[in-house]
């Protein structure tokens, strides 16, 4: 087995994305919601855990000016507890940095430990609550900050990041 390789996100991985998504999340974002997120939203960035050419983890997050939202972190059912999510998140937060973020957000339910403790090991926060925030059950979230991103590479730069469909 190979260590995962961590790279943006394309239009062949979506439908690996969506599974990871469907078996992750209670109320999970369509197959179309993250094309679109590829194709037409500019201040998106969706990365990959790839492993021998099968997905095993995704994390996205939107930059707006100085600030980012990390929208959805999920890692395969049979791949978690291999730090693949701790992976994929700091590399998100070098590139949110990279790109002018000053500060990312993120929500997380109040009974997800786990992924709480991941967020805290990152450098996050919780900084309020979010009531009834689910709506699958209405459970509340914590709504949480990382401050402290790390520096920004002077010297990155990455290709346009919409990318263009593709012609059926």
């Amino acid at each position: 087995m190979n260590e995962p390789v961590i790279r943006f996100m394309r239009l062949r991985d979506v439908d690996a994305v969506a599974a990871i998504e469907q078996e992750t999340f209670a109320r999970p974002w369509s197959r179309e919601s993250f094309r679109q997120e590829l194709t037409r939203n500019a201040v998106a960035r969706y990365l990959v855990a790839e492993e021998d050419g099968q997905i095993l983890g995704y994390a996205g997050a939107w930059v707006i000016l100085d600030e980012s939202h990390i929208t959805n972190i999920a890692v395969k059912e049979e791949a978690r507890g291999r730090g693949i999510g701790k992976k994929l998140t700091a590399e998100l937060l070098q590139i949110l940095s990279n790109l002018g973020a000053c500060y990312a957000t993120l929500e997380v339910r109040v009974s997800n430990l786990r992924a709480q403790n991941l967020y805290r090991s990152l450098g996050f926060v919780s900084v309020g609550r979010r009531k009834r925030y689910y709506e699958d059950n209405n459970e509340d979230a914590f709504l949480m900050v990382c401050e402290h991103l790390p520096e920004a590479d002077p010297d990155y730069s990455e290709e346009p990041w919409i990318e263009k469909e593709e012609e059926t």
